[in-house]
């Protein structure tokens, strides 16, 4: 069985079960969040950054056996459409397995291609897992990395390809839930970084891909996860939701105290 070890633990988070189990508990109690969602957006900073967005997102789900994480590919290795099969994902909290029947389906759909490569260096899904596993105990994972290269609309149509197919599968199955893996903007000023983000949260809101797409390319966008973003508001259409509501919204800035370059981070949810 393929085993995917923790490449960021003891940099964006504690590599010690015990301090990585304490700072979740902090993060968690401060969001408070309630249950309401089965899609979110969750940041994947380091923790001491985005964590507080992540608590916000994670906390905001409502249980599942299985949680479906879309994260961007930061390290260009793989194919555009990466995805784990099988196997189990470790990290200090202990292992998540993968539902090999779920990836099966999305495999067969040819909606991604099995590649583990793709997944051994990249960052964005393996970030989201301690929350996961402090707030749900130990359900399984279906982890799809995308290679996010541009705004073409061929490339918008293989992401709300993927989300249709994992909306079916949700609405097949209820006890599914879906985390889009993403930051926001990068290294500009924070006021900057706010103007054009809540632009991009107003399409996001909307579940307007297209118009999410249109607002990226025209801003020249510093959105990591566009892709799984994308993916996830036509999950949330083929669902029936109707809107996108902001959880959380920070930057680096509110712990750095230097807002002259941040990186913002929302945590977004489906009704």
């Amino acid at each position: 069985m393929e085993l995917r070890r923790p490449i960021v633990s003891g940099t964006f988070y504690p590599s010690e079960k015990s301090k990585l189990s304490s700072q979740l508990s902090g993060l968690f109690s401060q969001a408070n969040a309630k249950e309401k969602f089965r899609i979110v957006v969750s940041p994947h900073a380091g923790y001491v950054y985005s964590g507080l967005g992540a608590a916000f997102a994670i906390g905001s789900l409502r249980p599942a056996k299985t949680f479906i994480v879309l994260g961007p590919n930061h390290t260009g290795m793989g194919q555009e459409f990466s995805i784990m099969p099988e196997g189990v994902w470790s990290t200090p909290l202990g292992d998540l397995e993968i539902d090999s029947k779920t990836a099966g389906k999305i495999m067969k759909a040819g909606l991604a291609e099995e590649d583990e490569w793709a997944h051994s260096s990249e960052h964005s899904i393996e970030v989201q897992l301690p929350f996961i596993q402090h707030r749900f105990g130990s359900p399984k994972i279906v982890p799809i990395c995308i290679m996010s290269e541009g705004y073409s609309g061929e490339f918008l149509k293989k992401c709300e390809a993927l989300g249709d197919f994992i909306g079916a599968l949700m609405k097949e199955d209820q006890e599914t839930g879906l985390v889009a893996s993403s930051d926001f903007s990068h290294y500009v000023h924070a006021m900057s970084a706010k103007r054009v983000d809540m632009e991009y949260i107003e399409k996001i809101k909307a579940l307007d891909t297209p118009g999410f797409f249109f607002s990226l390319k025209k801003n020249r966008a510093s959105v990591c996860g566009y892709g799984p973003i994308a993916a996830a508001m036509s999950a949330a259409r083929s669902l029936g939701l109707k809107s996108g509501e902001l959880i959380s919204y920070t930057n680096s800035g509110d712990v750095t105290k230097d807002y002259s370059s941040v990186v913002s981070y929302a945590a977004i949810g489906f009704l």
